[in-house]
């Protein structure tokens, strides 16, 4: 289990008075398509969080995939055009639509490359005010190591409330996250050669002992039926014995599950509390917290409730695909 406690001296070494920690932060890549609202709220957010003023912020914006698309994705690019509170913003706009998956891998590549690290958001994730705090302290806590290859921002609500404020964990979580260049050059985009790596003890563990459908999600990649690039990430991860840095309250709420997010449906199973406090305390040794794994595979056993609220929730995602195509 990580130790949590840390001399008052060695917290005090890591406040942000520390010029040239605030001379090496991580840019921001914010990832947006045709959700003008959304993306406003998540600009807003993440504009008070404390470290905004000194970041750079990198705004891509996908083409469209349809005719439809256009005016949404028009507004948004001009609302871009007109954020402020950032130590610069650059808009990339695309001309084709590459895809969210593509997106992000493209544009995080990009600038781990320039940067040798970078802080990803979609255009979904309201931020606490602490959220670049503990992407920062994270990214350069644990740059050189190899182990730690992803940080996570967002945290299920877990019914364990004595955990350390932050561990590692093996899973990587996808709505708001940080990396660096040495971890993202592991990442494997070919799905066959990762599922060529897997026998049946490691999609075991990989499936956190079948309490989640992450090998279903690479199968399903596979079969076409979905194109994440997160699954593929955390694979690439799981494969290279990697951990993720997570906290035990989220520092994200995801406000795409109203049935317009790309992976999303309408439900509540994933609200959360975004956390108002920095953290003050990280792991110091380098390895999976046995306790946190174990409260995140009950709360993954748990999540999908009783056969009542299961077939109530797949009423209510049907009933809002209706009014989407309506």
């Amino acid at each position: 289990m990580p130790i949590r406690c840390f001399a008052k001296k060695q917290i005090i070494n890591w406040k942000y008075s520390d010029q040239l920690f605030m001379q090496n932060l991580a840019p921001i890549a914010l990832f947006v398509y045709n959700r003008p609202e959304h993306t406003r709220r998540t600009i807003g957010y993440l504009k008070k969080n404390l470290l905004a003023e000194e970041s750079r912020l990198f705004i891509f914006s996908d083409g469209p995939k349809t005719e439809a698309d256009k005016a949404k994705i028009e507004q948004i690019r001009q609302m871009a055009k007109e954020v402020t509170g950032f130590k610069s913003v650059k808009l990339i706009t695309r001309k084709e639509n590459l895809g969210l998956a593509n997106s992000i891998i493209s544009g995080v590549t990009k600038l781990v490359n320039e940067y040798d690290k970078v802080i990803v958001f979609e255009d979904d994730l309201l931020s606490s005010p602490y959220t670049l705090q503990y992407f920062n302290e994270g990214l350069n806590r644990y740059a050189n190591e190899e182990k730690v290859m992803h940080i996570g921002a967002y945290m299920y609500d877990l019914a364990d409330k004595n955990l350390p404020e932050t561990f590692f964990y093996r899973a990587a979580t996808s709505w708001g996250w940080a990396t660096w260049a040495r971890a993202w050059k592991e990442f494997e985009p070919d799905i066959d050669k990762l599922i060529r790596q897997f026998d049946k003890q490691k999609i075991h563990w990989f499936s956190i002992e079948s309490s989640m459908n992450f090998w279903k999600q690479m199968q399903q990649f596979k079969a076409g039926k979905n194109n994440s690039w997160a699954i593929r990430w955390y694979a690439s991860i799981f494969l290279n014995n990697g951990l993720t840095l997570n906290p035990s309250r989220s520092f994200i709420h995801n406000i795409g599950h109203d049935g317009t997010g790309v992976h999303s449906n309408n439900e509540n199973t994933y609200q959360v509390q975004i956390a108002q406090k920095p953290v003050a305390t990280y792991p110091t040794e380098i390895k999976e917290d046995p306790k946190a794994y174990q409260a995140v595979k009950q709360f993954l056993k748990k999540r999908k409730g009783s056969l009542f609220q299961r077939g109530l929730r797949f009423m209510k995602q049907l009933q809002a695909r209706y009014q989407v195509k309506k």
